[in-house]
């Protein structure tokens, strides 16, 4: 029994790691065009240019003291952001190289690669893409389900602060439905599944969507910030 138990975990751990993780694809696409565009180029974060993000990509993994005040506020993030102005004094193609080189520590588990990692990667290569005009782009179907499924799990917090009003998002690929956030009126987000994480994400005006509601619910939703 023992025996059979242990196989069994064996093959689930296998299949999680061995499920595709898409985030390898995105770090090489992402730090193509910011060796293309050089640091000067604009992204979406404004007033942020691409070496303030290669910058930011770069501490995120190889500053574990100033990583986490990427996204928290107050004191740790005051770190972070100082942090983050040294390594701009640091070379550009440097950074990038760093970036480039692959996920460190923890990055590299599984989890961390499908979940975070393929979010950071995706999101923050859309954000130089569309800011230099780039629009949407035809994505594989195994990346639009492995994008639909980090949507789904991050949809509640990232509209966390939504007031009273339900949410769903919509996978206009699939036609496939779930539920955010129960509430009237009830507002339904549009779209592929990269989209709708972009708009997740706080990229309300670059994220090509549409609602599905009462007029009243939609201006609520589009007058909430969204996002980390």
């Amino acid at each position: 029994m023992r025996r059979f138990a242990a196989a069994i975990a064996v093959a689930a751990y296998a299949g999680l790691v061995g499920r595709p993780t898409f985030d390898g694809a995105e770090r090489t696409q992402l730090c193509d065009l910011l060796e293309a565009l050089g640091p000067d180029a604009p992204t979406l974060l404004q007033p942020w240019t691409t070496h303030d993000l290669a910058a930011h990509l770069y501490l995120r993994e190889n500053d574990p003291l100033a990583g986490p005040g990427l996204v928290l506020p107050g004191a740790w993030g005051r770190l972070a952001e100082a942090h983050r102005q040294a390594a701009l004094r640091r070379d550009y193609l440097d950074l990038v190289a760093a970036v480039r080189s692959g996920p460190r520590g923890i990055f590299q588990l599984g989890w961390m690669r499908r979940v975070p990692n393929l979010n950071e990667l995706f999101v923050h290569h859309e954000d130089v893409r569309r800011a230099n005009g780039g629009g949407p782009r035809k994505l594989e179907p195994g990346l639009h389900q492995a994008l639909w499924a980090n949507a789904r799990g991050a949809a509640w917090y990232l509209t966390r602060r939504l007031p009273a009003v339900g949410l769903a998002l919509r996978n206009s690929v699939t036609g496939e439905t779930v539920r955010a956030h129960r509430g009237t009126p009830a507002v339904t987000i549009v779209g592929e599944p990269g989209e709708l994480l972009l708009y997740l994400f706080g990229r309300v005006e670059a994220a090509e969507v549409e609602f599905d509601g009462p007029t009243s619910g939609i201006r609520i939703l589009q007058s909430t910030k969204i996002g980390l």
